[in-house]
């Protein structure tokens, strides 16, 4: 597996050591070591397979880069791995919340990066293969455009709510423990708690509005998307 791997690092020595790691493991490297050089390197051709950003930054906090990345079509699906000291769980909640795909707490094993790095690639390169559109009732999800429609009114979502609404709707019928949900969505590495995917799906039924209902919670459980919409659901 090759690719371009930016790196978004202030602490030079930190990101030397990356940049030699990351060359070694046969990757191609770009480096910025503020957020505005960092934002202008993304948006570069040819554009990053992936992003490493550091949450302190000199100039703009890694979590308004990534906010900023998001909000861009060129850089939207853009895989983005958060790197930080701040290892509180509200901290990691956030990062996931403007759409970084994994968080790794400094000061961390260059290797255990490295396996980040690739099974995140592994994970872009398999969800490109799967483009499709699909209906359920008032939801229609284009996973290759990254868009969602609720009654033909498209809604937008963050990188990881877009990977969890998939998941679910990949699965109608079968329930999702929080563990698998945490393995399959987040990664099976990411390093957070049980409660981050509460919060997570309740936002996203938020977001959908009434095609929230589509997602059952399951007491003591986890969840399950139902197997078949309401028939007034499929006349709307």
């Amino acid at each position: 597996m090759s690719g371009l791997i930016l790196v978004i690092e202030d602490e030079a020595d930190l990101a030397t050591t990356l940049e030699y790691n990351l060359r070694s493991e046969g990757f191609s490297t770009r480096v910025a070591f503020n957020g505005k050089s960092g934002l202008d390197a993304a948006l570069a051709d040819p554009p990053p397979d992936l992003i490493v950003l550091d949450l302190m930054l000199p100039d703009l906090s890694g979590t308004e880069i990534c906010r900023r990345l998001r909000e861009q079509e060129r850089t939207r699906e853009i895989p983005v791995i958060m790197c930080t000291a701040k290892g509180a769980e509200i901290d990691r909640v956030v990062g996931f919340e403007v759409g970084a795909d994994d968080y790794v707490v400094k000061p961390y094993s260059v290797r255990e990066l490295m396996l980040r790095i690739r099974a995140l690639l592994r994970r872009a390169n398999r969800n490109d293969a799967e483009g499709e559109t699909a209906r359920f009732g008032r939801l229609r999800i284009d996973r290759e455009a990254h868009r969602v429609w609720v009654d033909d009114v498209e809604v937008s979502l963050t990188a990881l709510e877009f990977r969890l609404l998939h998941t679910f709707m990949s699965r109608k019928g079968r329930v999702q423990t929080r563990e698998a949900l945490l393995s399959d969505v987040w990664g099976i590495e990411a390093d957070v708690t049980t409660r981050t995917v509460d919060t997570h799906v309740k936002r996203l039924r938020e977001k959908i509005g009434d095609a929230g209902m589509y997602i059952e919670t399951l007491r003591g459980v986890g969840y399950r998307f139902k197997d078949q919409p309401d028939e007034a659901d499929t006349d709307a």
